[in-house]
């Protein structure tokens, strides 16, 4: 898992069935931009926690996504 930053959204109105319904966040998780299946309504700004690989898959019925939010981080610990 990972923590980062959500600094943007990809629009994509046409794709693969198994991704309908599916919306589509850019985060910032250290330097590195990542787009990730959103699972909790997170938006610009939020400090977010990625599943990553095979598991964020299982958090999106199975569609073929590497990354999902699964949780928007309301603190971090030290």
């Amino acid at each position: 898992m990972k923590v980062g930053k959500v600094i943007g959204a990809i629009w994509a109105t046409r794709k693969a069935a198994c991704l309908q319904g599916q919306t589509f966040l850019v985060v910032d998780s250290g330097g590195e931009q990542i787009v990730a299946a959103d699972q909790v309504g997170a938006g610009t700004g939020d400090k977010v926690l990625l599943a990553t690989g095979t598991v964020a898959s299982k958090y999106c019925m199975d569609a073929p996504v590497d990354a999902a939010v699964v949780a928007i981080v309301d603190e971090k610990g030290q």
